[in-house]
């Protein structure tokens, strides 16, 4: 794994995928859970736990000196926040 990491271009598009594919399957999880267990129905803060794991996968990137794949993850972080505000408020 060390390996395929350290291959990896040093590019904030590979860092806005990646920061955008974690939170989506983990939010995908989140809605199910959310629509399928009658005590979650007002859960929707869990969606936040389907962002949060991009903070320790962006400090993984910066740990191996991927700043711009860290940047890209950060970016998508902020859109995916961004989404979640936008969903409450309207």
């Amino acid at each position: 794994m060390n390996d395929r990491i350290r291959k990896l271009d040093n590019s904030v598009w590979w860092g806005l995928g990646i920061g955008l594919i974690v939170p989506l399957i983990l939010c995908s999880l989140a809605y199910y859970v959310i629509h399928h267990v009658g005590a979650l129905r007002k859960a929707d803060l869990l969606y936040i736990g389907g962002i949060a794991p991009n903070a320790y996968t962006m400090q993984y990137f910066f740990g191996y000196n991927k700043e711009n794949i860290g940047r890209g993850i950060l970016a998508a972080t902020f859109l995916c926040a961004f989404v979640f505000f936008a969903y409450k408020v309207f």
